[in-house]
């Protein structure tokens, strides 16, 4: 079994890779094994069952207890927790045969793996962020500081979702572009009535709390949020590095934690970023640098209600398996970055050279555009910063864009932004025939579309 990892470098056991693109078109379920949590499956109801109390809809699908994780076109997506001795596969199988159930599903886990080297803009650490004219230079970045120059920076009117671990958002790159306006921190309450209490910077959904960074206790595991965080907005002209914006709001939907992360958790933290723009908030984007399971049509329904909501999906393409080299997500599906949603970018990782980075998948019909993700430097917790490898560093590069598009023409719709930034892609050798637009990334050119 190939292992699900969160693509955060080249090292890790992980799995296939994507795409989401117009010219996707829809991957059947995938026949490999994925790992999964055991004693749960995820099921969508039909209609007939949503007005079941839930401890009689327990009892009709003979299962212990059910929580719901989300309405879909008017029916519950529950979690099922099994009885003693019943196996994931035999209640797939059963419950998925049932007349008032449209599918069940196993609840898939997505891991990550993140290695670290070290030192940034002024001494040439931060290439992702050069252009060919820049100074520093390099044409192979996103030609981030060509649009910096042109006075695009950003907003704070415009609000990214970082799907992942949390965000240590006191960070003193971060401290600013990290929370939730509308809601007061620590005071017991839920000020903008999200049905979340306190979750100023976001919420923790794999542990069910309003804590989306954790210091010393679970800190640690909070590194590569951050450091995705740290490219699409980390602040200028103070300390170690810069992102793509220099302003822009952040709000963590921290899902992954130490054993990894699940469908149910993944998809209560998109729905929730979904809640937060029906509030009022500008959520332009979510960035997801991490992947896994087998096909989950729970997860493809949730990534298509942030569709519906105007809400990009920026995913990444994955680093292959075991053996660190790069997939065909044409031939073997990487998920979430392969669904079929119009909303989905997926994203290659690039060299400071222009190569693919050997561990990146590609797809010419499945994976979008290339840009940097070998040699990554951005903000890691404990006021710290590190240099990472991988899609995962090459998706916040593309979502930071996608931000930065947004702030410059307000009120395009999520079609007009993605057709900006795959449209100005810079063709590149080591992408043609590879990927969809046989390019990388140019955020600066992308404003002018």
């Amino acid at each position: 079994m190939k292992n699900a990892r969160l693509f955060g470098l080249i090292t890790l056991t992980a799995l296939l890779a994507a795409c989401g693109s117009t010219s996707n078109t829809p991957s059947a379920p995938s026949a490999q094994a994925a790992e999964f949590v055991p004693g749960e499956v995820l099921v969508q109801l039909d209609s007939s069952l949503r007005a079941q109390s839930l401890t009689a809809l327990a009892a009709t699908l003979g299962v212990q207890s059910v929580e719901v994780v989300a309405a879909s076109d008017g029916a519950p997506l529950v979690l099922a927790k099994l009885s003693s001795g019943q196996s994931v596969e035999s209640a797939v199988a059963s419950l998925g045969a049932r007349g008032d159930v449209r599918y069940a599903e196993p609840n898939f886990i997505y891991h990550h793996d993140a290695t670290s080297t070290d030192p940034y803009f002024t001494n040439g650490s931060l290439w992702g962020m050069y252009g060919p004219s820049t100074t520093p230079a390099n044409q192979f970045g996103s030609n981030a500081a060509a649009a910096w120059a042109s006075g695009s920076v950003g907003s704070s009117t415009v609000y990214v979702g970082i799907i992942d671990e949390g965000i240590q958002y006191n960070h003193p790159d971060l401290a600013g572009n990290v929370g939730n306006p509308n809601e007061i921190e620590a005071n017991g309450k839920d000020d903008d009535g999200n049905g979340f209490v306190d979750d100023k910077y976001g919420w923790d959904f794999a542990n069910n709390d309003n804590t989306v960074y954790d210091g010393g206790n679970r800190g640690s595991l909070d590194a590569h949020g951050t450091h995705v965080s740290g490219t699409i907005g980390a602040r200028s002209n103070n300390v170690g590095v810069v992102g793509v914006n220099h302003n822009v709001r952040l709000i963590s939907g921290k899902f992954l934690g130490r054993n990894g992360g699940t469908s149910a958790n993944a998809i209560k933290a998109l729905d929730y970023f979904i809640g937060l723009k029906n509030k009022g908030l500008n959520i332009v984007a979510t960035n997801n640098s991490w992947g896994g399971g087998s096909f989950s049509q729970a997860l493809r329904d949730a990534i298509e209600r942030s569709n519906t909501a105007g809400i990009l999906f920026v995913a990444a393409a994955g680093n292959g398996g075991s053996d660190g080299v790069g997939d065909n997500n044409d031939a073997t599906p990487h998920y979430p970055s392969t669904y079929d949603n119009s909303n989905i970018i997926a994203v290659a990782a690039i060299t400071s050279s222009g190569g693919r980075s050997s561990f990146s998948n590609y797809g010419a019909k499945t994976v979008d555009i290339g840009a940097p993700g070998s040699g990554i430097n951005s903000t890691v917790p404990y006021d710290k910063y590190a240099s990472y490898n991988g899609t995962s560093m090459a998706t916040p590069h593309v979502t930071g864009a996608v931000a930065l598009y947004a702030a410059a023409h307000p009120g395009a719709s999520a079609a007009q932004i993605k057709n900006a930034i795959l449209s100005s892609a810079v063709p590149t050798p080591s992408l043609s025939g590879i990927t969809v637009t046989g390019g990388r990334l140019d955020a600066f050119a992308a404003l002018s579309k």
